[in-house]
């Protein structure tokens, strides 16, 4: 059945409680969980934190068992998935130059699958159904492939980006480049946050209304948080193109 919290969500609150006493007022503000005693964390948060730790299990297990001779199968699938991310990189950014931007890409897409495929588990939650965590990967994006112009082009050269074809319009053209710019936060946030909320609230709908057409919403779940993974790491990889691009 559709849970409204992760199955760790209590235990993971009263072991912070038990470690660190009651949270102040001040903290849950920040946190944006006002009026719950005894809440350090909300369960998105726990959720994020429990994604970033299977991601590393995954490496560490990985590089302890790294082998050229006889590789694992979990090995290989990472190989694969980070050959197939180089690619992409390579094709959209250019070749030669979107090869250093490949491990930006792959935490993205280990970070947003995973946490998309939580709403397949009945007793775990997407962070990712959660404006807050998508807001946070699109505004990790924004920043990144900003910094990335900025240090690749240099403050003037980029800021040239902003101008237009011609010079002269400028007071038209800088207004409309800065808003396409913060809208590709919105865009970003809202598409994952979307989609992954209505398909986790319609798998858990389904559960408890026609419970024999789980396995195929199952399955239809994983495609839907493959193609939004897809479509969050393409749109960055193309921002990235236009950041880093000389020719304007």
């Amino acid at each position: 059945m559709h849970h409204e919290f992760s199955i760790l969500f209590h235990p993971m609150n009263a072991l912070l409680v038990a470690l660190l006493g009651v949270p102040s007022a001040a903290w849950q503000k920040a946190m944006g969980i006002e009026g719950e005693a005894g809440i350090w964390l909300p369960d998105h948060v726990i959720m994020a934190l429990l994604v970033v730790a299977i991601v590393a299990v995954l490496m560490l297990a990985v590089r302890r068992s790294y082998s050229l001779e006889r590789p694992s199968g979990l090995q290989q699938a990472l190989e694969l998935l980070v050959g197939g991310m180089s690619n992409l990189a390579e094709d959209v950014v250019g070749h030669g130059r979107g090869r250093e931007f490949v491990p930006f890409i792959v935490a993205l897409t280990f970070f947003i699958f995973i946490s998309n495929a939580f709403g397949l588990i009945f007793f775990l939650q997407p962070p990712t159904a959660n404006t807050s965590t998508t807001f946070a990967l699109s505004l990790t994006a924004f920043l990144f492939y900003n910094v990335v112009g900025l240090r690749r082009l240099g403050p003037v050269k980029y800021a040239k980006q902003f101008v237009g074809p011609v010079w002269w319009l400028f007071p038209l053209m800088v207004p409309i480049e800065i808003i396409s710019h913060l809208a590709r936060v919105l865009s970003l946030a809202l598409r994952l946050f979307g989609n992954i909320f209505g398909e986790h609230t319609a798998t858990g709908m389904f559960l408890v209304i026609l419970p024999f057409f789980v396995p195929a919403m199952m399955g239809l779940g994983v495609l839907g948080a493959l193609i939004q993974t897809f479509i969050f790491v393409m749109l960055t990889t193309v921002y990235v193109s236009g950041a880093v691009a000389e020719e304007h």
